[in-house]
């Protein structure tokens, strides 16, 4: 475990810094946390003095400066914390930015108004494309949440990989000189964040772009970066901008359901050995849509109360048509009136749009689509502590870990047995 975690070095600067959030939120810490300091002073003073050669243990132990720059780490996270804090206190003023992008995302879904659709399917298509989200009602939402798609009412990484694939075939053109190669990796960084800008900068799109920025950056230096460590470094990044971000649920929902997607899809991918490209495809949705579900599903019961029992149907039909009007409508958007074919994309949209919202509504409707499950926060910490184990049992073979994991599971089914009687 501590190989794995010296190989990917923002994993333990995220959780020093996650702790040092936690602790400024639940026991307000700012002026004490200036004791964090004395270490480090200590340790820095000695260091200078350390001449002699005897002295250099300064240098060669690690747990040393394992413990000043912990302690530094948490000593910045309180302190960001606080001053966040105290600007979350004081009425703050839109920036020009944000006004600008609001804007531009006013007059994107404004060009909607055009189609031949209903308010709620009009919602739905400025939800899925640039996350403006003002106009959807709550039982639309529901109807999402039902079916095991409400994914897809949040820009997040697939909707980011979707734009990026895109504009990877536009400059697939560019000649593969290395001027050109250059200018194709800046527009796509750049265009990404745009698109990232005009969703809001929602936590979601954030971690999405900056994944992908490492991603791309990684492969033009040639460089294939760590993809546990540069989801770190995404929410490590994201947490330095804004430590209340540990706290919105798209952002623990988008980072819970990476992380087991990357760790799960793979090995429940290796499973069936799939030969056929037209099965490939479907099979790869069918993985990353369980993997995801198995991430997020406790938080879904701590948050909403309720999981779909759907959800392998219907992702796999809207995933694939959300991969094609997404796109679509973005063209519609973006593109003139009056340029050729314009009507003919305007026809495809509405029809596709209609068909996400039959599904959904079908879907929906079924006896038992959804079930209740809810979890107080105590549930919800041991759940994921049970399911490391037990994923962590099948790759060690360990039975002392299957049996704490046996355990606690039997402790927490005591505790909701003892709170219902």
């Amino acid at each position: 475990m501590i190989e794995e975690i010296q190989k990917r070095p923002f994993v333990r600067p995220l959780f020093y810094w996650i702790t040092g959030i936690v602790l400024q939120v639940c026991f307000p810490l700012q002026q004490l946390s200036c004791l964090l300091l004395l270490p480090v002073v200590a340790v820095v003073i000695l260091s200078l003095f350390a001449v002699e050669k005897s002295s250099g243990i300064f240098y060669d132990s690690r747990w040393i400066w394992g413990v000043v720059v912990s302690c530094l780490f948490i000593f910045l996270a309180i302190q960001l914390t606080a001053l966040v804090e105290h600007r979350l206190a004081v009425p703050a003023h839109t920036g020009w930015l944000q006004e600008r992008a609001h804007n531009v995302q006013e007059h994107m879904v404004g060009k909607l108004d055009k189609l031949h659709l209903d308010d709620n399917e009009k919602s739905i298509l400025a939800t899925i494309t640039v996350n403006y989200r003002k106009a959807m009602k709550r039982e639309v939402r529901h109807q999402f949440s039902a079916t095991g798609v409400a994914h897809l009412l949040s820009v997040s990484g697939f909707h980011v990989g979707i734009v990026a694939a895109l504009l990877s075939l536009l400059f697939s053109v560019f000649p593969k000189r290395s001027v050109f190669r250059w200018l194709r990796f800046i527009l796509i960084l750049l265009l990404v964040w745009a698109f990232a800008y005009i969703a809001g900068l929602s936590a979601a799109s954030v971690r999405a772009a900056l994944m992908f920025t490492v991603y791309v950056v990684g492969e033009q230096f040639q460089y294939r970066p760590d993809r546990y460590n540069t989801l770190a470094a995404a929410a490590f990044c994201m947490l330095v901008y804004n430590p209340f971000y540990l706290f919105d649920i798209g952002f623990q929902l988008s980072f819970v359901a990476v992380f087991f997607i990357l760790y799960l899809q793979p090995r429940f991918y290796k499973l069936i050995e799939v030969r056929n490209p037209l099965i490939a495809m479907p099979w790869g949705v069918l993985t990353v849509t369980v993997a995801a579900q198995i991430g997020t599903i406790f938080l879904c019961a701590f948050y909403f109360g309720e999981v779909s029992t759907v959800f392998l149907f219907t992702n796999l039909f809207l995933s694939l048509l959300a991969t094609v009007l997404i796109p679509l409508t973005l063209f519609y958007m973006l593109l003139p009136a009056e340029m050729p074919g314009y009507e003919w994309l305007q026809s495809m949209v509405e029809v596709l749009t209609k068909g996400m919202m039959w599904i959904v509504n079908r879907f929906s409707q079924l006896p038992g689509a959804t079930f209740a499950l809810r979890f107080d926060f105590f549930t919800l910490i041991f759940a994921y502590i049970i399911l490391g184990l037990v994923l962590y049992y099948f790759q060690s073979r360990r039975f002392l870990v299957l049996f704490v994991s046996l355990l606690l599971l039997l402790l927490v089914l005591f505790r909701q047995i003892i709170l219902q009687y």
